[in-house]
């Protein structure tokens, strides 16, 4: 499974790089659909392309995090957060993201697709929880006692 785990993390951070230095650079073809959402949301707070440069930014990090196994808590909570706001349209431009009931757009589609990462970095989260969750007193002491026997035979 961490071979899997490992396969997941740099696919994480390929998408989630390379979706946000698109942003950084201004050419994401997301980039109307964010305009829009930020029109309707956010407009007037700040100008756009600052928004937008800081949105690709943040992405660029979500997917660096993903590298280090150490911080993948972070890494979850920061996706998860992230992943809020990327099914908003779904709610709030549902003229981009919907043909009729039940029949998403191809941006529809793009957006759910998005299910698909959040189960990736759950079990990615999820495997390495296991890997780091310390022993209890009872199955370290038996650990230590079949140890202790073990040596005593081979001595």
């Amino acid at each position: 499974m961490n071979h899997l785990a490992s396969l997941g993390r740099v696919s994480l951070f390929i998408i989630y790089f390379w979706f946000g230095i698109l942003k950084v650079i201004g050419i994401s073809p997301a980039e109307p659909l964010v305009e829009n959402l930020f029109n309707q949301l956010l407009g007037g707070i700040i100008p756009f392309e600052i928004f937008n440069q800081a949105f690709g930014l943040g992405e660029c990090l979500i997917g660096i995090c993903w590298l280090f196994p150490k911080i993948s808590k972070v890494a979850l909570l920061v996706l998860l957060g992230h992943m809020i706001s990327t099914f908003l349209p779904v709610i709030f431009l549902p003229n981009e993201t919907w043909q009729t009931w039940f029949t998403p757009t191809l941006v529809g589609q793009y957006i759910i697709k998005n299910l698909a990462l959040i189960s990736l970095a759950l079990m990615i989260n999820q495997e390495q929880t296991r890997r780091l969750i310390i022993k209890g007193p009872k199955e370290l002491g038996e650990n230590y006692i079949a140890e202790r026997v073990k040596n005593k035979y081979v001595a």
